[in-house]
């Protein structure tokens, strides 16, 4: 099944290189694929795995491991961000 995936900020160093700079790319995933699967898949760190939201909605930490990913979902990670 497709899914879009983007990375923002630091983490759009784990993206293949010509997805870099839209910090997007296209993923077909397994069916049932949760999105801790596809953090662990990709490498992501998890201390940097800050805010995730899936079409918009947040998804709070405890829910990553279990929430499964449907058809034309798109993913969106940040990592922790400070400023001043």
């Amino acid at each position: 099944m497709k899914i879009t995936l983007k990375l923002f900020a630091s983490l759009t160093d784990y993206l293949p290189p010509e997805s870099k700079y839209t910090n997007i790319v296209a993923l077909d995933i397994a069916p049932e694929t949760t999105i801790g699967q596809l953090v662990e898949q990709y490498r992501l760190p998890e201390k940097l795995v800050h805010l995730v939201l899936v079409n918009g909605h947040y998804i709070a930490p405890e829910m990553r491991a279990t929430r499964n990913l449907a058809e034309g979902d798109v993913l969106a990670i940040w990592p922790p961000i400070a400023g001043g």
